[in-house]
């Protein structure tokens, strides 16, 4: 009976996070971005320009950078800014392993004219440009091993059919830590790319 009691207990806690998950991500803004062509296991994608805040650090690491990038940038949109705004988290997170580097999208809502500057100056505002992109997707809790598993792939995939591509190969998370189930995770890179179609 306490094993029957147990198991009920973990899987009533496992919906209920679940349930709360859905939730949020449900109601969390998502970078914006169009699907110009798709192949197996990977696709290339047209992202236009957003603001982002990034901070950098000396880390070496995929959990050296996790976590403190987090806090700082946390405490910028929970209200570290010059007039205590807060700001919704957006999906995905942005990780550059090469710059050790971090990075929350803005909300669309924001510009650069109306977007609270950080308390923190090591937290940077900064605006992307227009990019074509690489994406390869994988799931599970992120290591600095399976980055490195899938920059490889998705390097090997583009040569295979003849696409350059350019500068540091990108992790994006999309899904908070207390997310056991259905977790998203991409490694993306800058391509070269002829699409005006998919900027209309």
């Amino acid at each position: 009976m306490k094993i029957l009691s147990r198991t009920f207990v973990a899987i009533l806690t496992i919906l209920i996070i679940e349930s709360v998950t859905y939730t949020i991500m449900a109601t969390t803004e998502k970078q914006k971005y169009n699907v110009v062509h798709s192949e197996k296991e990977f696709e290339i994608r047209f992202y236009p320009s957003a603001i982002l805040a990034t901070v950098y650090s000396d880390a070496s690491t995929y959990r050296e950078l996790a976590y403190p990038g987090f806090r700082k940038l946390a405490g910028f949109i929970f209200g570290g800014n010059d007039s205590e705004t807060k700001i919704s988290m957006t999906s995905p997170v942005h990780m550059d392993m090469n710059t050790a580097s971090m990075s929350f999208v803005m909300p669309s809502s924001f510009s650069e004219e109306n977007l609270p500057k950080p308390d923190d100056p090591g937290v940077k505002i900064e605006r992307t440009d227009d990019e074509y992109v690489a994406a390869i997707r994988f799931g599970g809790y992120a290591s600095d091993k399976d980055i490195r598993k899938y920059s490889e792939k998705l390097k090997s995939l583009l040569e295979a059919k003849g696409i350059i591509w350019y500068g540091n190969y990108r992790y994006l998370g999309y899904n908070p830590p207390f997310q056991p189930f259905g977790r998203r995770n991409e490694i993306v890179v800058n391509v070269e790319w002829k699409d005006d179609v998919a900027k209309k």
